[in-house]
């Protein structure tokens, strides 16, 4: 029986590892929300950032992982440096963020940010909570480039409902594990990172569960033991252009690394229209492309959205996957209506 369920588990397990997204969500919309991944990003702005999202992967396969989160940072202190600009105004037929206003750009003065990450991550039988504190601090590096770290500690649980595991006939479920309820991994979780921005660019490193651990879930009537939480590894960079004077253009990359499985790359491109609406493409490489738009709806409210389509062996099985992220800008003394230090 001790080796049926060992069996068991080790199956379940080495899917979570070959899986990102069954250790770390998998985030179409991440340039809306880089603080998801890396928190240097925490109190980047001079008002208190707010962004909710809900993401449904592989919509039509049964136990597909669907991933919700909530995250709010800002700075610990406003900054009166950063006084009403022309980005403060939305004159009809003007872009207040045209060549004028980049040329003017200035980094912002050093200081402190604070944050909170909540996420809920379910794939079938395992679902994932955690939720984490953040500190970030920005120093300026010269006239337009500043530096920021930041770090994010925290708990994450993992929970395995036994009495879903199913593999068929051919390997039935052990009764002494189906019966065993719902089984819980409690641990301690650290987050690093590292973002260089400026008037043009960014460019950001990020680990994420930095502790590894391994995985052991413990019930009244049976205790399971197998698979590894492993660090993740995040590299992100983007440009911005200028198009014409309404009209800019941002393509930026992610690359992930999970020891052992080979590099992931995302590829994204975004067109915004002044600082009101924006339309992306993504591509996922050897998975799937993604379409996104989104609109900036006043200078407190912004809705994006996400369409996945997989590319892999999914697609016969997948109705394409589902992002939505809502933001909201509290104390957002100056009125702008998007972001000054991210684009």
């Amino acid at each position: 029986m001790k080796v049926r369920r060992l069996f068991i588990f080790t199956i379940l397990c080495a899917t979570t590892v070959v899986s990102f997204a069954q250790q770390r969500p998998h985030y179409t919309q991440y340039v809306l929300n880089n603080y998801i991944i890396n928190p240097a990003i925490a109190g980047i702005e001079n008002y208190t950032d707010v962004k909710i999202s809900h993401r449904h992967q592989w919509v039509g396969l049964q136990g597909a992982p669907v991933t919700t989160y909530l995250t709010i940072h800002g700075p610990l202190k406003k900054s009166d440096y950063e006084r009403e600009t022309a980005t403060s105004f939305h004159a009809q037929g003007e872009n207040p963020r045209g060549a004028a206003y980049w040329q003017e750009y200035t980094r912002p003065e050093p200081h402190g940010g604070i944050g909170f990450t909540m996420i809920n991550d379910r794939t079938g039988p395992l679902n994932r909570f955690a939720a984490y504190g953040t500190y970030a601090y920005h120093l300026g590096i010269s006239n337009r480039t500043s530096l920021a770290a930041g770090v994010s500690a925290g708990i994450q649980n993992m929970t395995l409902n036994a009495g879903k595991l199913d593999f068929g006939s051919q390997f039935p479920v052990d009764p002494a594990v189906a019966g065993s309820g719902y089984l819980n991994k409690l641990s301690p979780d650290i987050n690093a990172g590292l973002w260089l921005y400026s008037r043009d660019y960014f460019v950001g490193l990020a680990v994420q569960q930095i502790i590894p651990s391994k995985l052991k879930f413990t019930g009244d009537s049976i205790t399971l033991t197998g698979g590894r939480l492993v660090p993740h590894t995040f590299l992100t960079a983007g440009y911005r252009f200028l198009l014409s004077e309404d009209i800019s253009f941002l393509p930026s990359a992610l690359i992930k690394y999970i020891s052992p499985l080979p590099l992931g790359v995302d590829i994204n491109a975004k067109l915004q229209y002044q600082d009101f609406v924006w339309a992306g493409a993504s591509y996922r490489y050897k998975d799937g492309f993604a379409a996104m738009l989104g609109i900036n709806v006043n200078n407190t409210f912004n809705i994006g959205y996400s369409y996945d389509i997989t590319t892999s062996g999914l697609n016969t099985v997948s109705r394409g996957s589902h992002e939505i992220v809502v933001g909201f800008l509290l104390g957002n003394k100056y009125g702008d209506w998007c972001p000054r230090r991210l684009w």
